[in-house]
């Protein structure tokens, strides 16, 4: 499914479900665990990646890329997307691409960089308002230990929850080699330990079927944000929504 259109799945009263998991979770206090993934479900991710083309496009005289902002990433996490729409000609992406990749990784999966996020809307008090229910909050994520002082201080900055604060932990892969859905299929084990899924968060379809396959009676929720754009189609039973913002 394209990256819009999944925002066709967001269906009136998506914030019913939000209510309806924060009350299951007062129900069970720390019986209940409910999963939070990061980038582009609590967290946007278009200020850092905004920054980095800014760099290259200064570091190699791209007058167009050192003006990047956020408007510019219309179509999830694709580059040439936005370098596009920063300006460039498709000649003048092909011959600098290869080179934007490389000085992109270097830089995304930092903890210096993943500061520039800010929070999706309304993330940060639902994220304290599972906590106000006693249930246990985890954040599953793709980044690194290595970036795990920026991850922190990022949500700090944002105004998250942090790990620690209530039942809350912070789960991240042990090196950034290791691949993401091999990572969170590992996890899924782990959280049956704690207690209770009763419901899990993500962007990816990927991640959001797993969960859905894994822990059957919660509920999974996706966030209609951005996403790697992999041809994956959502289980019918996943509750797409477009962010936190809820009357609690």
């Amino acid at each position: 499914m394209a990256y819009d259109d999944f925002k066709s799945r967001i269906r009136e009263g998506w914030q019913e479900t939000l209510r309806g998991i924060l009350t299951q979770a007062r129900s069970l206090g720390a019986q209940a665990v409910l999963a939070f993934d990061l980038d582009s479900t609590l967290f946007d991710n278009r200020p850092r990646q905004s920054r980095i083309l800014r760099e290259f496009g200064t570091a190699r005289g791209l007058a167009q890329l050192a003006v990047c902002v956020e408007s510019h990433w219309t179509s999830g996490w694709d580059m040439k997307t936005a370098m596009l729409n920063c300006g460039l000609s498709s000649e003048q992406i092909e011959a600098v691409y290869s080179e934007a990749r490389a000085f992109w990784v270097e830089r995304f999966f930092t903890s210096e960089y993943c500061l520039e996020d800010v929070a999706i809307e309304g993330a940060a008090a639902f994220t304290h308002a599972v906590v106000g229910t006693g249930a246990q909050l985890v954040y599953v994520t793709g980044r690194h230990e290595g970036m795990r002082e920026g991850t922190v201080g990022a949500m700090r900055r944002c105004g998250l929850a942090l790990p620690g604060e209530g039942s809350s932990h912070l789960l991240m892969k042990p090196t950034l080699r290791e691949n993401d859905d091999a990572f969170k299929r590992k996890v899924h084990a782990q959280l049956g330990t704690l207690g209770r899924v009763i419901a899990a968060f993500d962007n990816e379809p990927t991640h959001a079927n797993d969960y859905q396959a894994n822990f059957p009676e919660a509920t999974v929720v996706h966030l209609a944000t951005d996403h790697s754009g992999r041809p994956v189609q959502l289980l019918e039973t996943v509750i797409s929504i477009p962010h936190f913002t809820v009357m609690l």
